[in-house]
C-alpha cells in the first residue's frame, strides 16, 4: 500500500496517550503495537480501544510479594473517577491493600529485571518515598492494555491539572523509563563506614538505592538538583577515602554533603556520570524545589 497510505489507514485513530514504541523498547511493546495496528485494527475502530480508554479497568495480575518474593494473583482496579489504582489481597476484600494515586503513578516494562517478558514495574509515592510493585500477566495484550490504561488515566488527570497544556506537552509526562539502573558501591555520610554494593535506580532527579533490584522500598533516596543550585558530579573519590571498594569512583556534591559511589568498570562509571550530568545541567522546575526541600528534612 505504500508507507504513508498504510499509516493513514492503520494509525488513523491512535489515541494521544497510547504508547508508540521505538526500536529501543522491549519486544513485548513493539510486537503488540504491530498486532494492534494490523491484526486487531484497533486504530481504525474506536470501539476496539475500550479496554484502555474506558476510564475504568479491573482484572487479575501476578504480583510479587514484598517479603517472600513469590508471585501471587491479585485483583487490581484502576478508576479515573477515584483517581487511583488499587489492589486487593483477597478476592472478596472490601478494603484495598494499597491505593496508588494517579498523580504520582508510573509504569515501565522491566522484562529482564522481573524475569518475565510481560514484567511491569509500577511505582508511586507513599509519604513522599517511592514504592515499587512488580507485576506480570501471561497474556501480552492484557499487560500492554494495563500499561496504556495507566497512561490514559494519567493523561486525563494532567488535562485537568494543566488545562492550557497541549497534548504534545502532556504526553511525555504520562510514563517514563528510568534514566539508568545498575549496581554501584556506596559508603555512609562519614565516609568511613565501608562500601556496600547496592542496586541504584535513577528516576529523573531521584537517585534511589536498594539492597536487591526487586525490593519494594528504597534503602535511601538522594535528590539530584542543578548546577545553579550547587550540585556537581566529579569523577573519582576524595584521596582520604577509606576501605576496599571498586576502582571507578564518582563523587556527587550537594549543598549539604558529598555522596561517594564506586563502579565496577570504567564504562559503567562513564554512563553514570553522563546520567548525573544530564540532570545537573537541566535547570530546576518550580515544583522540584518543593521536592528538594522535603529531601532536606528527611531523617
Amino acid at each position: 500500500m505504500g508507507n504513508s497510505a498504510a499509516k493513514a489507514k492503520y494509525e488513523q485513530k491512535v489515541p494521544a496517550f497510547y504508547y508508540r514504541p521505538t526500536h529501543t523498547d522491549c519486544k513485548l511493546l513493539r510486537e503488540q503495537w504491530i498486532r494492534a495496528k494490523y491484526e486487531r485494527n484497533e486504530f481504525e475502530f474506536i470501539e476496539k480501544q475500550e479496554p484502555y480508554s474506558a476510564g475504568y479497568r479491573e482484572g487479575f495480575l501476578w504480583k510479587r510479594g514484598r517479603d517472600n518474593g513469590q508471585f501471587l494473583s491479585r485483583k487490581f482496579v484502576l478508576s479515573e473517577r477515584e483517581g487511583a489504582l488499587k489492589y486487593f489481597n483477597k478476592q472478596d476484600a472490601r478494603e484495598p491493600k494499597a491505593t496508588m494515586k494517579i498523580e504520582t503513578l508510573n509504569a515501565t516494562f522491566q522484562p529482564a529485571k522481573i524475569g518475565n517478558p510481560c514484567g511491569l514495574q509500577i511505582t508511586y509515592l507513599k509519604d513522599n518515598s517511592t514504592r515499587n510493585i512488580f507485576v506480570y500477566h501471561s497474556d501480552a495484550k492484557e499487560m500492554v492494555d494495563w500499561f496504556n490504561s495507566i497512561r490514559a488515566a494519567r493523561f486525563h488527570y494532567l488535562q485537568v491539572a494543566f488545562p492550557g497544556a497541549s497534548d504534545e506537552e502532556l504526553v511525555p509526562k504520562l510514563t517514563r523509563n528510568f534514566m539508568k539502573e545498575g549496581f554501584m558501591e556506596k559508603t555512609g555520610p562519614k565516609h568511613t563506614e565501608g562500601f556496600k554494593k547496592r542496586w541504584f535506580t535513577m528516576d529523573d532527579r531521584r537517585l534511589m538505592y536498594f539492597k536487591d533490584p526487586l525490593d519494594a522500598y528504597a534503602r535511601g533516596e538522594v535528590f539530584i538538583g542543578s548546577k545553579e543550585n550547587s550540585y556537581t558530579v566529579l569523577s573519582g573519590l576524595p584521596p582520604s577515602t577509606q576501605g576496599y571498594h571498586w576502582n571507578h569512583g564518582i563523587t556527587i556534591v550537594t549543598p549539604d554533603r558529598k555522596f561517594l559511589f564506586a563502579c565496577e568498570t570504567e564504562a559503567e562509571q562513564r554512563d553514570w556520570i553522563a546520567a548525573f550530568q544530564r540532570v545537573i545541567n537541566r535547570p530546576m522546575r518550580p515544583q522540584e524545589y518543593a521536592v528538594e526541600a522535603h529531601f532536606k528534612h528527611k531523617p
